[in-house]
């Protein structure tokens, strides 16, 4: 009876350090992962980068998001969003925001980018996040065009219209046309994942797939419409709506003729 009882007293300690053991390991390899998607820029921040980079936050930014960048009633946390989500939202202008809205559009940057990549720096200080891509990672010089297109119509036209115009989404919201994004740009979206947009990760879109895709909205930015008047490449509704328009001011035109004459 002794052993017995020793043995069940023992147990409880026992469960009590494999649980940490499990919870220290799971740690350590969450803390490893998530260090390696730190970009080098994160990384190499000087200490004056990220002064400058917590001034312009807290003039700035803080009172949507806190001075921590915790969050609050009128903006998102940033913990974790890394330097990317920065170096994308206030590239394109859509933050800082001059109210909470709907969603944010995009517009002329309010900072430069020594100070974009300050705020990025700074935000990326809160904790780990996508980093700022290299060049190299959104370099399309060899990628295909074709399978760039058939990627992007499988994974993007549903809410950026087939020809990258942009699309109505569901309560109030929508997706923006791609026709002035740079390829740096709509790299670091779909790593970041904007607002509605969901976050392509290398395990869903891999990064020559991603470049492949870059390829495809270059292609669409700068495409020439030998066939005549592109009429937005929105698709057959706008054709229709122009085609029946001419017809009916051909009609008129007509019918006008027609009276004068019978005069």
């Amino acid at each position: 009876m002794a052993n017995i009882s020793g043995s069940s007293r023992r147990r409880p300690y026992a469960g009590a350090v494999l649980l940490l053991a499990a919870l220290t390991t799971t740690g350590a390899a969450y803390a490893v992962t998530t260090s390696a998607i730190v970009s080098p820029k994160s990384a190499a921040a000087s200490a004056e980068q990220i002064e400058l980079g917590k001034r312009l936050f807290t003039e700035g930014c803080s009172s949507c998001h806190g001075l921590a960048g915790q969050g609050g009633s009128s903006g998102p946390s940033l913990i974790g969003v890394g330097a990317a989500a920065v170096d994308f939202q206030v590239g394109t202008g859509r933050m800082p925001m001059a109210q909470a809205d709907t969603q944010a559009m995009r517009k002329p940057p309010v900072y430069n980018q020594e100070q974009i990549d300050a705020l990025a720096a700074y935000v990326a200080s809160f904790g780990a996040g996508p980093g700022v891509p290299d060049p190299s990672q959104y370099d399309f010089s060899n990628a295909n065009v074709a399978r760039g297109g058939e990627i992007y119509r499988l994974n993007c036209s549903q809410c950026h219209n087939y020809a990258g115009k942009g699309g109505a989404l569901s309560d109030g919201k929508y997706a923006p046309s791609v026709m002035k994004a740079t390829p740096k740009q709509i790299y670091e979206a779909m790593i970041t994942g904007p607002q509605g947009m969901p976050v392509f990760s290398d395990a869903q879109i891999p990064a020559k797939d991603k470049q492949d895709i870059i390829a495809y909205i270059d292609y669409l930015q700068n495409a020439p419409d030998p066939g005549g008047a592109a009429l937005g490449r929105l698709g057959p509704v706008t054709e229709t709506v122009f085609m029946f328009t001419a017809a009916i001011g051909a009609v008129i035109a007509v019918t006008i003729w027609i009276g004068a004459k019978s005069r």
